[in-house]
């Protein structure tokens, strides 16, 4: 019993090393193999080839298969790229398998040595995530080390024989417990290295071998597919081809393992090299054959998986990768292109704002107001997908960037609401009664919504590249506004007491619409404050005269 458990310790110790190998690849380097995906979509060859490279590093055809989806799920990677790519992961992952059977035991102490204190001291930046990947591959070599000796004394216990007597028969049953080892770890490398292993012990048959590596390749396929399930249909596409491919190989290879098992042994003499060998030529064989029948499989899952539209209307999350949450870098880049999507649907808003304050179009007006549901649907996205990055893992910067992004978020979805006021209003004074501001009074709004739109796109640009220089303007846009706005308001009511027919009618609307456009500048221009107080500018005196120097701001009597 005491050894069984030290086999299931070693195979555990195993499963998280390769965890924490693919965690640190991804924190240090995931932006970067990220665009090597992203730009490999061009050629089929250079798809396969990132998917060879890509994985290598992760060591973990299920990374890659996470980052795959999820491009293709943003619509960011074409089906046939991605299956390109998937099928460059599948000969990745063969041969890391290849390179960690080597005898490199006596490597494990050096990288964990080396490893643990460089993690410990730089945890919070990129050198530490290095040696957190050194200490996930001396975990790997210790545990095939431990794998290997603790499974030589098993071979004379009887009850381990009859345990392992069950694989010997039934080639589908052992394929399926491949698969099952490499769901429940999370890692076909893994059960490859431990198949390997048990292989070159004599705990198991080579056949047996043979058929539990294939299984593994199948179970690295549905795990795919499950990670695709809260995904769009161009996820679930994209997994569904290439477990298509897994399965065809597994189908076509499984009646021959007996004979190969016969066979192997022959060239290579060694029943641990036998395996991975027969990993690695059975991979590659594969893939390279599956190649030409991309386009096919394609089609297939096109036809298998169309396109349904959304029962509830609403947008979709395009950005929001939960694969990502793991790296909270690109996990905060993620949720900073989702929340520059929500801008864009607020200027959206407010061009219809613009529409309707010049023409009495009731469609225009419940579209914008529908618009606002769509906000409030990715605002609450956005900060669920937040609150999900974890804090621990963030150093300084990126914690400021993750307030920085909840903020924007809250205050877009505060714009919204407002917008949303602002146009039920105009529905039920001016649409409902046939009303039109007076040709002064459309001057005004017209020349406060150019300027709301500039903040917006200026407040979005410092939000995307933290430019003091602009921050700077935008913080003096912010004077400038509240001062045309004051100005404004007080031209209005001149035009009240030369009782003006039109604006009389549109009065209280138009002093409402004023006052919510100078609420909605004040939240645009709020993405300046972090980057001013960064930059300790904020309350720098000499700055604000010399912002009012360069954009001066108009002042009331010269406006009336």
């Amino acid at each position: 019993m005491l050894i069984l458990l030290n086999l299931l310790s070693g195979v555990a110790l195993l499963v998280w090393g390769t965890h924490i190998v693919r965690t640190g690849i991804l924190r240090v380097w995931g932006a970067d193999l990220r665009r090597v995906l992203a730009r490999s979509t061009n050629s089929r060859a250079k798809a396969f080839a990132a998917g060879v490279g890509v994985t290598s590093l992760v060591q973990s055809s299920n990374a890659t298969a996470m980052i795959v989806t999820s491009f293709a799920a943003q619509g960011m990677l074409p089906l046939a790229s991605g299956l390109a790519i998937m099928l460059g992961a599948d000969v990745g992952t063969a041969l890391m398998a290849r390179i960690l059977t080597l005898d490199l035991s006596w490597l494990s102490p050096f990288l964990i040595v080396f490893g643990v204190p460089l993690f410990l001291s730089r945890k919070q930046n990129r050198l530490g995530q290095v040696g957190r990947t050194l200490i996930g591959l001396g975990l790997i070599l210790l545990a095939l080390h431990l794998i290997v000796e603790t499974a030589q004394p098993m071979m004379h216990g009887a009850g381990v024989r009859v345990m392992f007597g069950a694989l010997t028969g039934d080639t589908m049953l052992d394929a399926l417990v491949g698969a099952t080892f490499a769901i429940i770890s999370y890692s076909s490398l893994a059960a490859v290295l431990l198949t390997a292993t048990l292989a070159s012990s004599g705990v198991i048959s080579l056949k047996v071998a043979l058929c539990l590596v294939i299984g593994a390749n199948l179970g690295s396929g549905l795990l795919a597919l499950a990670g695709t399930v809260a995904q769009n249909t161009a996820a679930r596409r994209l997994a569904l081809g290439s477990l298509a491919f897994k399965l065809a190989g597994a189908l076509l290879i499984l009646p021959f393992t007996s004979l190969l098992a016969r066979g192997l042994p022959v060239l290579i003499n060694n029943p641990r090299e036998s395996v991975v060998g027969f990993h690695v030529i059975y991979n590659t064989l594969r893939c390279c054959a599956c190649m030409p029948l991309i386009d096919a499989v394609a089609r297939a899952c096109r036809r298998l998986l169309p396109e349904r539209p959304d029962p509830n209307g609403q947008l979709r999350p395009m950005h929001l990768d939960a694969a990502s949450l793991s790296t909270p870098a690109l996990a905060l880049s993620n949720a900073a292109r989702e929340v520059l999507r929500i801008g864009d649907i607020v200027r959206a808003m407010l061009d219809n704002v613009s529409h309707l304050i010049h023409h009495n179009d009731l469609a225009k007006a419940r579209d914008t107001i529908r618009m606002d549901d769509d906000v409030d649907h990715l605002y609450a996205e956005v900060k669920a997908y937040l609150a999900r990055i974890s804090r621990e893992q963030l150093d300084d910067a990126d914690s400021r960037r993750w307030t920085d992004i909840i903020a924007l978020t809250i205050n877009l979805e505060h714009a919204g609401d407002i917008i949303e006021r602002i146009v039920t209003d105009i529905e039920e004074k001016k649409i409902a009664h046939r009303l039109a501001f007076s040709e002064e009074g459309l001057s005004e709004l017209d020349d406060l919504h150019t300027r709301l739109v500039g903040n917006l796109q200026l407040g979005m640009s410092v939000f995307l590249n933290n430019d003091l220089r602009c921050a700077e303007l935008l913080l003096a846009e912010k004077e400038r506004f509240r001062d045309l706005e004051r100005a404004y308001s007080y031209k209005h009511l001149d035009r009240l007491a030369g009782q003006t027919l039109r604006s009389v009618e549109t009065s209280a609307l138009h002093l409402d619409v004023i006052s919510d456009m100078k609420r909605l500048n004040s939240l645009f221009c709020s993405t300046a404050y972090p980057v001013l107080d960064a930059a300790g500018a904020l309350h720098d005196t000499r700055l604000r005269k010399r912002m009012h120097e360069e954009v001066p701001a108009v002042s009331v009597t010269q406006q009336m």
